[in-house]
Formats: structure tokens, C-alpha cells, sequence
């Protein structure tokens, strides 16, 4: 049975506001899944975080692999994670998806990671050109997360709806700033898609902004 997080962790970890308010603490990747087969069984969830050398993207695909799913049947599997994908995990989850025709992969990220950076932006559209766009969760997203994730049992710090609208109203800004990126022109992002297939760059650690 799937370990499910606190409510602080969720209030914590996919909180969308810009800057962290005091007191200060670390933004972490986390990546909640739910793996839907097409003949109505019941859906399999997990959450998987960062470990060292493993980014929760890598850990997901490797959960995935070790289901060993029928691959004559269809699946949708739906990610929520905290930070949108760095420019190596974005490659690596198009290559996984060519590899599985029989997924059916959404992604959707409460807050961009590195979003001004040319390279990271370039991961975003790989994604999307390669028919996995990310998108940013809304309302609808964070409240499914919400039910479907978090230990409902242990009393929240928070009040769970004014929260929700919280979340709803800074996503607004996310999403302008993804459109911002995904209507970037063809053309200039041509050579750093081509150099985004050689090789992720990592950025440097930053103390609230970190994976």
C-alpha cells in the first residue's frame, strides 16, 4: 500500500509562490504518479523524491520498467511534480516514451525549475514537440493530488480549500510564463535543441530553488 504524504509535506513541497517566506526551507522534487490501464483497473499511485545521482523523473521510469506491463494494452499515467524536468530527465523521459507506445504520459509542475535558463526552456519544448507537454497544474490538478496523495487523516495546518485557491492563483502567473517559452520561435531554438541531445548542463545549487 502506497505510503502517502503529510499535509504539511504537500503544503510544503508544492507550494507555487515565487519566493519561499520565512522561515526558509528547501523546495525538493517530488513526483506523484498514477498509472491508469484502459480495462478500468483499479489505478496504481506512488510518489518517488530525488535521490542522490537520481533525479524522481529517472526513479519513475525505472519504477514503470520494473512493473513489467502488459504492453499489448493501453495505460495513462499522469505525473504531478514540483519542479518541471531538467533538460537530461526531459530527454530521457521522450526516449522512454518512443520506447512505450502503449503510455499515454501527461506532466504537469507546480513551479518551472531554471525556467530563464536557454537550455531548460529547450527541455520544455522537447518535451512538447515530442507530444508530452508539461503543464502547469491548476486547481483541478492540485486537488486531485490533494485526495489522492496526501494522509487525509492527520489534521492539516491549513485550511485544505483556501489553500487550493492559493495554489489556483499563483499557477496563473506560471502558465503566462510557459506560454511565454512555448511561443518562442523555431528557428532560435533550432541549435540548442540540437545541442540539448549531447548533454544536460547542470546548474549550481541554489539554497531555496534546489532539486
Amino acid at each position: 500500500m502506497m505510503a502517502l504524504l503529510t499535509a504539511k509535506t504537500f503544503s510544503l513541497q508544492f507550494n507555487n509562490k515565487h519566493h519561499v517566506s520565512k522561515p526558509y526551507y528547501r523546495r525538493k522534487a517530488l513526483l506523484c504518479y498514477q498509472l491508469t490501464p484502459q480495462n478500468g483497473s483499479t489505478p496504481t499511485r506512488g510518489h518517488l523524491q530525488n535521490k542522490k545521482k537520481h533525479h524522481a523523473e529517472i526513479r519513475f521510469i525505472n519504477k514503470i520498467k520494473s512493473m513489467g506491463l502488459d504492453e499489448t494494452q493501453c495505460y495513462r499515467v499522469t505525473c504531478y511534480l514540483t519542479w518541471s524536468p531538467c533538460p537530461s530527465c526531459a530527454r530521457e523521459l521522450v526516449d522512454f516514451i518512443k520506447a512505450h507506445n502503449h503510455l499515454n504520459l501527461s506532466i504537469f509542475a507546480s513551479r518551472l525549475y531554471y525556467h530563464w535558463r536557454p537550455h531548460y526552456q529547450e527541455g520544455l519544448l522537447l518535451l512538447s514537440r515530442s507530444q508530452v507537454p508539461v503543464k502547469v497544474m491548476g486547481r483541478q490538478e492540485f486537488t486531485d493530488c490533494w485526495e489522492n496523495f496526501v494522509d487525509h487523516e492527520e489534521p492539516p495546518s491549513f485550511n485544505p480549500s483556501e489553500k487550493l485557491e492559493e495554489l489556483d492563483k499563483n499557477s496563473r502567473a506560471i502558465k503566462r510564463r510557459l506560454e511565454r517559452i512555448e511561443s518562442r520561435s523555431v528557428d532560435v531554438l533550432e541549435n540548442g535543441l540540437r545541442s540539448l541531445q549531447l548533454g544536460p548542463v547542470t546548474p549550481s545549487s541554489s539554497t531555496h530553488n534546489s532539486r
